[in-house]
């Protein structure tokens, strides 16, 4: 199966394929979003930090590294490589939406130059590679990565990172809002569990984006 055919949820199950997507380089951003070392620290309990395994596995094995290879790969091509990270500019996070100020999981006190909020070493950003900070979902409604994407004329963005079902899917869908192609890498991607991270693909694809394989994406470029 490939991506032509996958992740196809009941409102594409019958579908005509979609047509090739071709991606030109000078047009086309990569968007890295919120890979940072809070996300791979060991949570408060043992028993909580264990509940999480399989998210930091997949981290570890799979998002990183793929994730670095595409930086790399993007970077070569001549795409522009993009940030986006969650860390507040007030150390007390006044500056915070009021989903990162709820009590629960969501709940984010990172001042941006906090080690904890940085993007992790892995993925460190080039000096000349823009860095937007964000106290929301989407990258795209809390920072002045509109008005970045439109100076630079991107048409096309390529998205990677975390988690799946709430900062790249808020993320991914501000995009189509605003008429850019979208390509969601999968296998750059995490959610706290797979079946969160399939299930939000399934949601997203075909409607808000093309949902792809790394190995895939490489055929794309023009």
């Amino acid at each position: 199966m490939n991506w032509k055919t996958a992740y196809r949820s009941f409102y594409y199950a019958n579908a005509e394929e979609p047509a090739d997507i071709r991606l030109n380089p000078l047009t086309t951003a990569l968007l890295v979003i919120d890979i940072q070392n809070t996300y791979l620290e060991n949570k408060d309990t043992p028993e909580e930090t264990e509940r999480w395994r399989p998210f930091y596995e997949r981290m570890r094995n799979i998002v990183i590294p793929n994730t670095a290879r595409l930086i790399e790969e993007c970077r070569r091509r001549g795409v522009e490589v993009i940030f986006a990270r969650i860390a507040c500019l007030k150390p007390d996070g006044r500056d915070r939406s009021l989903s990162q100020k709820k009590p629960g999981f969501n709940y984010l006190l990172l001042p941006k130059d906090r080690p904890d909020a940085q993007v992790v070493p892995e993925l460190e950003p080039r000096e000349d590679e823009i860095v937007v900070l964000k106290t929301t979902d989407s990258a795209l409604t809390g920072t002045n990565l509109r008005l970045i994407l439109h100076n630079m004329g991107i048409k096309d963005v390529i998205v990677a990172g975390i988690f799946t079902d709430q900062c790249v899917s808020s993320t991914v869908r501000s995009l189509a809002d605003e008429s850019y192609g979208v390509v969601v890498v999968d296998d750059c991607c995490a959610a706290a569990t797979m079946e969160l991270h399939h299930r939000e693909l399934e949601i997203i694809n075909m409607i808000y984006c093309h949902v792809v394989q790394y190995d895939e994406l490489l055929g794309f470029f023009e």
